[in-house]
C-alpha cells in the first residue's frame, strides 16, 4: 500500500480522537465552566450535527478545488477547532471550537476515501480505504483513553492541544506524501448532485444510516448497561470501550479484504451476524465474560460493513464521487444519532438498560432487507438481458 495511506490514517486518527475523547472528560469541562453535565453533552450532539450538516456544505464548496488542497484545508479546521477549545475561555466558545472541527469530518473522511481509492489498483479499492479508516478505529482504542488519561492527569485543554498537534502532524504528511490530484475538469456540484439520483446510492446511504445505527444503539448505553444489569464497575467502561475499539479494528481489516472479493456476501453476512449478535446481547448482558465477549463482536461485525458500505456508494457514483462519499460519512453519524434517540425512548418507556439492543436488532435487519433489494435491483438488469437474448435465440 503506499505510503500516502499512512499520512490520511493519522489525519483519521486526529478526527477519530477529536470526536470521542470528549465523552471522558465531560465532567471536568462542565466544571471548568461551571454548567450542567446535560449542557455540556452540547459539545457532543454538536460536534455530530456539525459532521451531517459539514459534509455535504464543505464537499459541495470544495468542488473544483484539488483534493488534495481541500484534505490540507480539512486537516486545518480541525487543528483551528481543536486549538480554539483547548484555550476556550467559556462554554460558548467551547462549542464553537467543536463545531469548526467537526466540519472538517465528513468532507476529510469523503475525500479522503476517494483519494485513498485512487491510490491503488480497483481490485485493492476497499483495502485502502480500510487502512484509512484504522485511524479512526486506533483512535477508539489508544487515542481516546489516552486523551482521557492526559486529561484527568493534566487538565483536559492539554488533551485538546494535544490533537491539535496530532492533526498538524497529519497536515504535514498529506502536504508531502499525498500525490496532486486536480479536481475533474468537468467537476460542477449539479454534476455531484446527479448521482444522488440512482437508487443504488440511495440504498446505500440508507443501508449506511440503519446498519451503523444498529450498532450505537446498543453502544451508547453501554455503560448504565453494564453496570446496571452485568455489575462491571463504572472504571470497567474505559476498557469494555478499548475491547469495543479493537473489534473495530479488527472488523474493519476484515471488511476491506473481503469487500474487494464479494462485497455484497460481505455486507449480507456482517449485517445478518450484527442482527444476531445484538439480539444475543439481552442474554450475554447478564455475564461479565460474555458480555465482554460480545461487545468485542459487535464492534467487529459493525465496523466490518464500513469499508463495504463506503466502497459501494464509491462505485455507484463513479462519475461524481466525492460528494457522496462525502454525505455517506454524513450517515454514519445520522444513524448514531437516530440510534442513541431511539434506544433513550425505550430506556425512558421501562423497558431497560438491555432494550436498545431489540432497537438494534431492527435497524440492522432493515439495513440487511436493503442490501437485499440493493442485489437485486443490481441483477435484475442482467437478466432481463439474458431473457432477451433467450427470446430472440427463440424467434429465430
Amino acid at each position: 500500500m503506499p505510503l500516502a495511506l499512512l499520512a490520511l490514517t493519522l489525519g483519521a486518527f486526529g478526527i477519530g480522537t477529536t470526536e470521542f475523547v470528549v465523552v471522558g472528560l465531560l465532567p471536568d469541562i462542565a466544571d471548568t465552566y461551571a454548567v450542567s453535565i446535560p449542557t455540556a453533552g452540547l459539545l457532543v450532539t454538536g460536534y455530530a450535527l456539525g459532521v451531517v450538516l459539514g459534509a455535504p456544505v464543505m464537499t459541495g464548496l470544495g468542488t473544483r478545488i484539488a483534493r488534495k488542497r481541500m484534505l490540507l484545508g480539512m486537516l486545518v479546521l480541525l487543528v483551528a477547532g481543536n486549538v480554539l477549545s483547548a484555550v476556550a475561555p467559556t462554554f460558548g466558545v467551547m462549542l464553537t471550537g467543536r463545531i469548526v472541527a467537526s466540519l472538517a469530518h465528513g468532507a476529510f473522511f469523503g475525500i479522503g476515501a476517494v483519494v485513498a481509492g485512487s491510490l491503488v489498483a480497483p481490485d485493492r479499492k476497499a483495502g485502502a480505504i480500510a487502512i484509512m479508516f484504522t485511524g479512526l478505529t486506533l483512535a477508539t482504542v489508544a487515542g481516546v483513553p489516552l486523551g482521557t488519561l492526559i486529561g484527568q492527569q493534566f487538565g483536559w485543554r492539554l488533551t485538546f492541544l494535544l490533537v491539535a498537534l496530532v492533526g498538524l502532524v497529519g497536515l504535514v504528511g498529506v502536504a508531502a506524501l499525498v500525490p496532486e490530484q486536480p479536481a475533474p475538469r468537468d467537476a460542477r456540484l449539479v454534476h455531484e448532485l446527479a448521482v444522488f439520483r440512482n437508487p443504488q446510492v440511495l440504498l446505500a446511504m440508507a443501508m449506511t444510516v440503519l446498519g451503523f445505527g444498529g450498532v450505537f444503539a446498543a453502544i451508547t448505553y453501554l455503560a448504565p448497561m453494564m453496570t446496571e444489569v452485568t455489575g462491571y464497575a463504572e472504571s470497567s467502561v474505559t476498557w469494555l470501550l478499548v475491547l469495543f475499539g479493537l473489534g473495530m479494528f479488527v472488523g474493519n481489516l476484515i471488511g476491506g479484504r473481503y469487500a474487494d472479493r464479494h462485497l455484497m456476501p460481505m455486507l449480507y453476512t456482517a449485517l445478518a451476524a450484527l442482527a444476531a449478535v445484538l439480539a444475543l446481547f439481552t442474554l450475554t448482558a447478564h455475564s461479565k465474560p460474555a458480555a465482554a465477549i460480545t461487545v468485542v463482536l459487535i464492534g467487529a461485525l459493525g465496523f466490518a460493513t464500513v469499508p463495504p458500505l463506503q466502497k459501494r456508494v464509491l462505485d455507484q457514483a463513479a462519475g461524481a464521487p466525492t460528494l457522496a462519499s462525502a454525505v455517506n460519512i454524513g450517515a454514519f453519524n445520522l444513524g448514531n444519532a437516530l440510534a442513541a434517540w431511539l434506544g433513550g425512548l425505550v430506556i425512558a418507556a421501562g423497558y431497560g438498560y438491555t432494550a436498545p439492543n431489540w432497537v438494534g436488532v431492527a435497524l440492522a435487519v432493515s439495513a440487511l432487507g436493503l442490501a437485499v433489494v440493493s442485489g437485486v435491483l443490481e441483477r435484475r438488469p442482467v437478466r432481463d438481458a439474458d431473457d432477451a437474448q433467450r427470446e430472440l435465440v427463440a424467434t429465430h
